[in-house]
């Protein structure tokens, strides 16, 4: 169990991918003192490289370059995740533990099904860990993995959609100009995966190449924002303006 309550928790299905769509503004919070967290929903099992064992010593390092204060494997099927009952309430637990202000999901739509079965659930997760009358037990620690007491309600009060793998106008998108060689860094720490090797060599980026690929993505979404890197969000809310004046990113 957590001390305190995060500030952030971003959720996606797979090691490596929250460092790759949202670490900068995940490591630009903490910087600024924020308490920050990931939770995987699989282990990564199924993953043309590498082992669950790899990846979670990968996920480690990668989250002590990102500053976070907490990150958790869940051990739904990689290659399988689905929006069952027993998934929402698997991570409607966390949510309760944890409890986020803040919740960055996967966009909804992608190549990997993985990735938008995870938007969803996340969602109707977030939305059932509020609900004051359905009791929900986290995992005690230890190896008895037995159930604790119910979890107290909490629901976040945002949720925004992390849309760096797929091509949609975002919302808005996050200055990581700072921040860019550390979620670069954080890549990278999953050698298992981002390492040249004969495995995968037809699916993945040759080592060299990676650079270039994530900082072209970088400086895209930098470009619409007026700055060098950035990385892109949607939230389905209507934005509230209280100062014209202090809108920022020039119109002409």
């Amino acid at each position: 169990m957590l001390s305190c309550s995060l500030d952030i928790l971003a959720i996606a299905a797979h090691r490596d991918d929250v460092e790759q769509t949202c670490g900068g503004t995940l490591l630009k919070a903490a910087q600024r003192g924020q308490r920050t967290g990931i939770l995987d929903l699989t282990q990564g099992e199924m993953g043309t490289r590498g082992t669950a064992e790899d990846r979670a010593r990968e996920a480690d390092d990668a989250a002590k370059i990102l500053g976070v204060s907490w990150r958790r494997a869940l051990d739904i099927p990689d290659g399988r995740v689905e929006n069952t009952s027993e998934n929402r309430l698997k991570v409607a637990a966390v949510i309760r533990e944890t409890q986020p202000r803040v919740v960055i999901l996967p966009y909804w739509k992608g190549r990997h099904p993985d990735h938008y079965t995870a938007s969803i659930l996340g969602y109707e997760a977030c939305f059932l860990a509020g609900l004051a009358k359905l009791a929900v037990r986290g995992q005690s620690s230890g190896a008895s993995n037995t159930e604790t007491e119910p979890l107290t309600p909490h629901r976040p009060f945002k949720i925004v959609y992390a849309t760096l793998y797929y091509d949609i106008r975002p919302t808005f998108v996050v200055d990581i100009s700072e921040q860019f060689e550390a979620k670069f860094a954080s890549i990278l720490a999953y050698k298992s995966q981002f390492s040249d090797q004969d495995a995968g060599k037809d699916l993945f980026p040759a080592c060299d190449e990676i650079r270039s690929r994530v900082e072209a993505m970088a400086r895209f979404y930098g470009m619409l924002g007026g700055v060098t890197f950035a990385e892109p969000f949607l939230q389905k809310e209507v934005g509230l303006v209280d100062d014209l004046l202090a809108l920022p990113v020039k119109s002409i």
